[in-house]
């Protein structure tokens, strides 16, 4: 198996886009209740560049038709039917059946995520009301086909178009689409130990700034992966990986791995440039500049200096630069 280009290379001159399923209606589909669309910009005009979309409409596919009476889901949080809101139509059998035929469907698609329509009765990921006969709704519901499909695809990463507003959660989320397409790239087959490692020194750093106690492990599991079966050991680094990209970065993570970065130029870096590097360091602590300032800096003295290994650490360019995803302070 040819290795993959460099994080760098691979994010500025990608040629396969990224495949992820998505509600049909972000993407400007009519296929909305009331025949309308919810198309999402900065899905459709930005991450376009870099996604190929899958677009599922569940109400269309198991053949409601388009516009239509709206659903809702009624009862309580352990026991709720979806149902037409006038018409009291019970969809909830046509839907459970279909949405395990989709998600067959597609495990052949080799997904790396899903952006789900928020606030759905079928594709919601979260706080959906759920309608009791009396008294008020609870927002403790999951939409039927979306909760089908993060059963079937546990590892995989998954957003709504409303939590894709939160600068956080987007960035995390469209990271994890970055790192996780790296990973199929290498992953095989062959599942090559070589590929492995060259993976986990790329990424160490990047992982880092998820959870330390988690790239503590997983590196001894990459230093220990000789005594297993290659399939096993391929298979518990992906689920280690998947479970350190869920966990969100923060000011202090993101500090500790510009300050290890730091280190690395203690031989070369004059005092003003590391001063300059510490004062933007601390401007990010306090919120005065967003990440990518002194990621920037750091970028160019890896450059200078001819720091080899931090220039390969995805952590430096985990996402093309033109999506923005650092410039929130």
């Amino acid at each position: 198996m040819k290795r993959p280009p460099g994080p760098e290379t691979e994010l500025q001159h990608m040629n396969e886009k990224i495949k992820i399923g998505i509600s049909a209606c972000l993407l400007g589909h009519p296929v909305r209740w009331d025949g309308e669309n919810k198309e999402d910009r900065f899905i459709t005009r930005t991450l376009g560049n870099y996604l190929e979309f899958v677009p599922v409409c569940p109400e269309m596919e198991c053949g409601m038709g388009s516009p239509r009476d709206s659903l809702q889901l009624q009862g309580d949080v352990e026991n709720h039917r979806l149902m037409t809101r006038k018409a009291g139509i019970d969809y909830t059998e046509p839907m459970e059946k279909w949405a395990e035929q989709k998600v067959t469907e597609l495990a052949g698609e080799n997904l790396c995520g899903y952006i789900f329509k928020s606030k759905s009765p079928s594709c919601g990921m979260e706080r959906i009301p759920i309608y009791p006969e009396k008294g008020r709704a609870e927002k403790k519901g999951v939409g039927i086909f979306a909760r089908r499909f993060m059963e079937a695809f546990p590892r995989l990463p998954v957003e709504d178009d409303g939590r894709l507003h939160d600068p956080k959660l987007r960035e995390n989320f469209i990271e994890s689409l970055f790192a996780l397409k790296r990973w199929r790239d290498i992953s095989g087959p062959p599942q090559k130990m070589s590929h492995l490692i060259a993976f986990h020194t790329e990424n160490k750093l990047l992982i880092l700034s998820h959870d330390q106690k988690i790239y503590r492990e997983m590196g001894k599991l990459v230093a220990d992966g000789g005594s297993l079966p290659a399939k096993d050991l391929f298979d518990q680094y992906e689920a280690m990986l998947v479970h350190v990209l869920g966990l969100h970065t923060s000011i202090q993570k993101n500090i500790n791995v510009l300050m290890h970065m730091t280190g690395f130029f203690k031989k070369d870096i004059t005092a003003e440039e590391k001063q300059e590097l510490l004062d933007l360091i601390e401007k990010y602590r306090t919120g005065t500049v967003p990440l990518i300032v002194p990621v920037t800096l750091i970028n160019h003295y890896a450059r200078k200096y001819g720091q080899t290994y931090l220039q390969a650490q995805t952590y430096l360019h985990p996402h093309p630069v033109s999506l923005k995803l650092r410039n929130h302070a």
